[in-house]
């Protein structure tokens, strides 16, 4: 009888701390499953009653896609590879500057269209707006490309934009030379039928990203702002549309960059007196820093998936997932750390978790018998969204964790500013309306660009930087940007066209309509 009493308050406290557990995972599970079924972050404008422009339509007949076509070949033809920054091919890129006058003559002599040569190659197009207090915006793309060679396995010579299959194969078709030409068509064809913008904006064509933008971008940035301008937003190249990439998604999506991940690239050198390897000492200049290397790939950088703007891309798409994944991305406040440990599994999902660090290049020894003097390694680091260059430059440190290995930061920048992308925002919604209009059946949802583009150079000039095009990417396609077969479709070539002829004149409203209805809380 003694004993009934604490056995007693035991048992009422775990009944209690049962209890407890149950009602809160009840609790939550009702909260998690009104969520899913009520969560849509893209109801939006879609409803909304949008401001008539009375916008041109445009029908491409069989001697107008001849000649788009023709043009848009020999763009691929010109070899505009930018080797370095200091080696690029700059016959080709004269060239390129002849085949844009001949290819767009209207654009080149409308009195509308202002037109200068930037660092000698680069391309900055003004085009005058019949109502000056609408703030202008810009539309972003680049002449260069990286090498290529045949020899790599590709199907067809990588500057011969041969057709095979109703695809043209050659280095530029996705990166980034249709879109290129297809904003200069569609100008070309708007001019053409007489249209006048109410809102002005420019064009800007640098002619070295693959090489950092050091002379076009920068340069073109730097007369902007030697005139004063702002920009409502900027649009360059970036995302695409992914139909069958994302596993379990039912449908396309389109992603729209709204984001940059950082970039850092970092030296790790060891220097020791040399020696003969008849009589090595214990450790070696290799071995050590080997060791350095080999602690820094087993001890990957912080898990930070949700804390980004990845999380807004799930949750845009949630709804489009089939249960449970559906039920896990409308309520990531919940799941996150669940789902990080999931996608940090494969290389191209983990680049969303955190940042990711890349040993590129080691370099050591001169000869089989001598123990080297010195050993280096390079490292290459993309930044997530929730984290500085000067953290990851830290965690660097202290994961090398040994004095003899110097640490040395060659270039490096923080993630870029996050873009909006609710209802307010006019960049963001006026390329949503016109990817939703051109194609109904694909989602829109904000993305992260885990490469870097020239929209980075920007930042000074406008709070809102977005980095897509309409390029339909299939499983498999997103391995051919910078690698072996890239291409396009011919009837993909034609819709860039038709999406920026009609992203110019849907950029002719004043302002963005009221929604239709609140968004979802998230």
């Amino acid at each position: 009888m003694t004993d009934s009493g604490p056995k007693f308050k035991i048992l009422r406290f775990l009944k209690i701390i049962i209890g407890s557990f149950l009602i809160t995972t009840l609790v939550l599970c009702t909260i998690a499953s009104i969520r899913t079924l009520s969560l849509d972050v893209n109801a939006g404008l879609h409803l909304a009653h949008w401001e008539k422009t009375n916008n041109i339509s445009l029908v491409i007949d069989l001697h107008q896609r001849e000649e788009l076509l023709a043009n848009f070949k020999e763009a691929i033809r010109i070899p505009t590879v930018s080797f370095s920054g200091t080696e690029s091919n700059t016959t080709a890129l004269l060239e390129f500057d002849k085949l844009i006058r001949k290819a767009f003559p209207t654009v080149f002599a409308s009195n509308l269209v202002h037109h200068e040569l930037v660092a000698n190659y680069s391309h900055l197009f003004w085009v005058r707006g019949s109502q000056p207090d609408l703030v202008p915006y810009l539309l972003l793309a680049h002449i260069d490309v990286v090498p290529a060679a045949e020899s790599d396995g590709w199907e067809a010579p990588p500057f011969s934009a041969k057709e095979i299959d109703g695809f043209i194969y050659g280095r530029g078709t996705i990166d980034d030379k249709g879109p290129l030409m297809g904003i200069l068509q569609a100008l070309e064809y708007l001019l053409i039928k007489g249209y006048a913008p109410r809102r002005g904006f420019y064009i800007g064509l640098g002619h070295d990203e693959e090489v950092s933008g050091f002379k076009g971008a920068v340069n073109i940035v730097r007369l902007l702002k030697q005139r004063g301008a702002q920009l409502s937003f900027v649009l360059d190249e970036g995302l695409a549309v992914l139909d069958g990439v994302i596993s379990g998604l039912e449908g396309p999506a389109a992603l729209i960059g709204i984001s940059e991940k950082g970039s850092a690239t970092v030296k790790l050198s060891v220097s020791m007196l040399p020696g003969h390897s008849s009589m090595p000492p214990r450790e070696t200049t290799i071995g050590i820093l080997a060791a350095a290397v080999k602690r820094l790939e087993e001890n990957p950088m912080p898990r930070l998936f949700g804390h980004g703007p990845e999380r807004g891309t799930f949750e845009h798409l949630a709804h489009k997932f089939r249960l449970p994944l559906k039920f896990i991305m409308s309520n990531l406040w919940l799941f996150s750390p669940l789902l990080g440990r999931v996608l940090e599994r494969k290389p191209d999902t983990n680049a969303f978790v955190r940042t990711t660090t890349a040993v590129t290049m080691f370099n050591a020894g001169v000869k089989v018998n001598v123990i080297p003097s010195h050993a280096e390694a390079y490292v290459n680091l993309r930044i997530h969204s929730a984290q500085s260059l000067e953290e990851v430059q830290n965690l660097i440190e202290s994961t090398v964790g040994d004095h003899r290995v110097k640490i040395e930061l060659i270039e490096g920048f923080d993630p870029l500013p996050i873009s909006s992308s609710d209802e307010k925002s006019f960049g963001f919604q006026i390329i949503k309306k016109t990817v939703s209009d051109m194609f109904p059946t694909v989602t829109v949802a904000p993305g992260i660009c885990i490469g870097n583009t020239d929209s980075r150079h920007f930042k000074d000039l406008t709070n809102d930087i977005y980095r897509f095009a309409p390029i339909w990417f299939k499983p498999g396609d997103p391995q051919r940007f910078h690698g072996i077969n890239e291409r396009i479709s011919k009837k993909n070539y034609e819709e860039l066209i038709l999406f920026y002829f009609s992203l110019i004149q849907n950029c002719d409203i004043a302002k963005l309509p009221e929604p239709h209805s609140s968004v979802h809380e998230l």
